[in-house]
């Protein structure tokens, strides 16, 4: 065996004891349910899989029935009673959480038969056993956390429940949005105490944060009917518009309306006041200490973000750190090529600012600057639609589509982005190209976003795993970074396999995003573990890649509150392709694109021990096929 099959083999015995963040859901009680067929009107035993998947089942509508905000996001909008109620955010139900994980992975280890399992439930056994130990282990480090940040918390979320899913399609709907209302209040007040408890324990976020926590707060009670300004505040305006369009007399709407506002200006208005008040109150409590090693046990929880993030428990900050910088070393000597390659006279800082400023790389913020833009994003999934099955056996039967972001939502959104499509497939998925600031997308990046976050990138690896009907619902809707982004910065590299950066700029733009996403390993580490301050960090990235002053502060920010996560892209994607390229050399002829990337794609999201032993079968399979 070759070192790297000694490493392979090693990597795939982890991942029974892998681990992530974790479903809720109580263990069943029936352990031996039974199935009728029409050909078999009596009761049937089940093998241990259909065993196992019944169980999954029930544990996926007990977790459902749990929580009134996934029901809505999957639609499930019949019980009126659950669709005007939050989520439990009390410790009590968190708690419960952790002891149904700890119950449940006793139970599947006592009741169910492993090496009875076929193929497939052997998958879907292994990843739900590595969701509850990583659940049970990360539970351990929740006071750590931060319960607000500048990039998500109840503060944002609920109002974006509201106003994205929660659907008012008739009188009843519109009366649960004002029950949510009404809810708002108490959530807050619960997660406000559980904020302070944490500040006054040293868990609060740096200075930093709370400028735009302040001001993310005060836009959502900003407008009528908060105050006397001629803008209407977001909730209003998404309630009044939509139970305007009832089919219901006048008299009622406005008295939906009325109550409404009542519960905006009575309830809402006042929470929102109690939490600015808290965050100025932390912000005078708090300092300029940026990493997680400033936390009360602060090195241990940053050793366990990077674990549920990587999915790899053994890679310690320090391997990561010197990965990322052994990375960069050999991106930017690729980058040097492309500037001979163009004729680039001077330094990599030099093309840097070449690249950022020059106007041939840019579309100018006018209709028809964005009109081109997307049209030609257009023509790049058209080219590799044609390629693809030459790489692809099962490909998504669900259409994606090209959209600009909404203009009320574009000030928010990310360069590029993208958004499955429904389960049925009646809605397609859309890569979203947010064209507000052409600035922010540079032409010589149009190929590289477009695999990344379309085809075969997001769209691919989403759609995918929500068509795999026979597979547990649980897996389904997984989505663990280090696999999906992994996968998704796997597929920009697989554009140049398929040979589609024909453009050196192109190919750059390529460059700049693996580049990128090397830099958050070695900024990552660097600010949680070897204690580097917000602006080492910045000062870094600037030296070191081709993004502007404004993305890559933005970026370090990120990365500051939510320690671990920025690892998972490139950990993943270089693991993917060590795995190719373990199956290509062991392989030779035999070894088949469309093979591989099934193995890859057809299970859902994977911790990446469990892919690690996918693909040692494969390579074992094939072998014996060529053997025989």
């Amino acid at each position: 065996m070759t070192r790297l099959q000694n490493w392979l083999a090693a990597a795939s015995i982890l991942a029974i004891a892998a681990a992530c963040s974790p479903p809720t859901a109580a263990p069943a009680t029936d352990t031996s349910p039974v199935v009728e067929t029409e050909a078999a009107p009596t009761p049937v035993e089940q093998t241990e899989s259909q065993r196992l998947y019944a169980w999954y089942s029930e544990l996926f509508e007990a977790d459902l029935a749990r929580s009134p905000q996934q029901q809505t996001g999957l639609g499930r909008i019949d019980d009126l009673d659950a669709y005007g109620r939050w989520d439990d955010v009390s410790d009590a139900a968190a708690e419960a959480a952790q002891q149904r994980r700890i119950d449940r992975l006793a139970y599947m280890r006592e009741n169910f038969d492993f090496d009875a399992l076929d193929r497939d439930a052997s998958v879907s056994w292994r990843v739900f056993e590595y969701l509850q130990e990583t659940g049970i282990r990360q539970f351990e480090f929740r006071d750590q956390t931060y319960v607000f940040t500048q990039m998500f918390g109840p503060h944002t979320g609920l109002p974006s429940t509201l106003i994205g899913q929660h659907r008012v399609e008739n009188a009843d709907h519109a009366e649960a949005y004002i029950s949510r209302l009404n809810g708002i209040g108490p959530v807050l007040d619960t997660l406000i105490a559980r904020a302070d408890a944490r500040a006054e324990a040293g868990v609060i976020p740096p200075r930093f944060a709370f400028e735009y926590l302040i001001g993310n707060t005060g836009a959502v009670v900003t407008g009528a009917p908060f105050d006397d300004s001629e803008a209407v505040s977001p909730l209003l305006a998404d309630f009044t518009a939509k139970v305007e369009a009832l089919d219901i007399d006048d008299d009622a709407k406005a008295d939906l309306i009325a109550r409404g506002t009542t519960a905006l200006t009575d309830v809402v208005g006042p929470a929102y006041g109690r939490l600015i008040a808290m965050f100025e109150r932390h912000e005078a409590m708090t300092d300029e200490r940026d990493g997680a090693w400033k936390l009360p046990r602060g090195e241990a929880y940053y050793q366990s973000q990077l674990a549920a993030f990587t999915t790899l428990p053994d890679l310690s900050p320090q391997e990561v750190h010197d990965t990322g910088l052994a990375e960069i070393e050999r991106i930017h000597g690729e980058m040097r090529g492309i500037m001979e390659q163009v004729g680039f006279e001077g330094s990599l800082q030099d093309f840097f600012e070449f690249m950022r400023t020059d106007e041939q790389f840019y579309y100018p913020s006018t209709p028809e600057g964005r009109a081109r833009y997307i049209a030609e994003v257009s023509d790049v999934f058209d080219r590799v639609r044609g390629i693809i099955p030459d790489y692809f056996d099962t490909v998504p039967q669900g259409e994606m589509i090209v959209r600009e972001v909404e203009a009320y939502r574009a000030a928010g959104s990310p360069t590029a982005f993208y958004n499955t499509g429904s389960l049925d497939g009646a809605r397609p998925g859309i890569y979203y190209a947010n064209t507000l600031n052409m600035r922010n997308l540079p032409v010589y990046q149009m190929e590289t976003l477009a695999y990344h976050e379309g085809i075969p990138g997001h769209h691919f690896q989403l759609t995918l795993a929500q068509e795999q009907e026979g597979t547990p619902m649980f897996q389904r809707f997984l989505y663990l970074s280090a696999f999906g982004e992994g996968w998704a910065l796997y597929a920009e590299s697989l554009g140049k396999d398929m040979g589609m950066f024909d453009d050196p700029y192109q190919d750059f733009g390529r460059l700049a995003y693996e580049l990128w996403r090397a830099g958050r390993l070695v900024v990552d580490t660097g600010i949680h573990s070897l204690q580097w301050s917000r602006e080492d960090a910045i000062d870094y990235l600037r030296a070191n890649t081709s993004f502007t002053e404004e993305e890559i502060t933005r970026e370090v920010e990120r990365y500051i509150v939510w320690p671990g996560q920025a690892t998972s892209y490139k950990t993943g994607q270089m693991r993917i392709r060590q795995l190719r390229d373990f199956a290509q050399a062991e392989l030779g002829d035999a070894f088949d694109y469309g093979e591989f990337h099934d193995v890859v794609l057809t299970n859902g999201s994977l911790p990446l021990a469990v892919l690690t032993a996918l693909v040692n079968d494969y390579v074992d399979e094939k072998r014996t096929e060529a053997s025989e």
